[in-house]
């Protein structure tokens, strides 16, 4: 048994597509009927791609030609993660202030109950 090779997507730079759109008006312009489509079975693509293609360029130039790179966008940049970072390390020292607080509530009860005085603080705390 034969195995076959996955195909895989085929990717054009921008200056492939700005020679296939030129191409493709000069198709259009040399008013020869079929001439469109024997250049896109030529290039090996469908027309939709000449339409998205023209669209990007529409919207923004080249750069809308440059490809993307493949699969997912990162949700967070660097910013982002740094206050993540921040937001975790803050909830994680206010949870051990209050547990320092409810053990500072204990001991003083401690002291009440056995009846030892609790040392003076300079500020005026006990």
């Amino acid at each position: 048994m034969e195995s076959v090779a996955k195909a895989t997507r085929r990717s054009f730079s921008t200056a492939e597509k700005l020679r296939i759109l030129k191409k493709a008006d000069a198709c259009l312009a040399s008013g020869k009927r079929g001439a469109l489509g024997a250049m896109l079975r030529e290039e090996g693509i469908y027309s939709s791609h000449l339409s998205t293609w023209r669209t990007q360029v529409a919207e923004a130039s080249n750069a809308a030609l440059a490809g993307r790179k493949p699969g997912r966008k990162a949700k967070l940049d660097a910013k982002d993660r740094r206050i993540a970072e921040l937001e975790k390390r803050n909830a994680e020292l206010e949870r051990r202030l209050h547990v320092a607080d409810v053990l500072i509530g204990l001991q003083k009860k401690a002291h009440a109950i056995l009846g030892i005085a609790l040392p003076k603080l300079d500020d005026g705390e006990s």
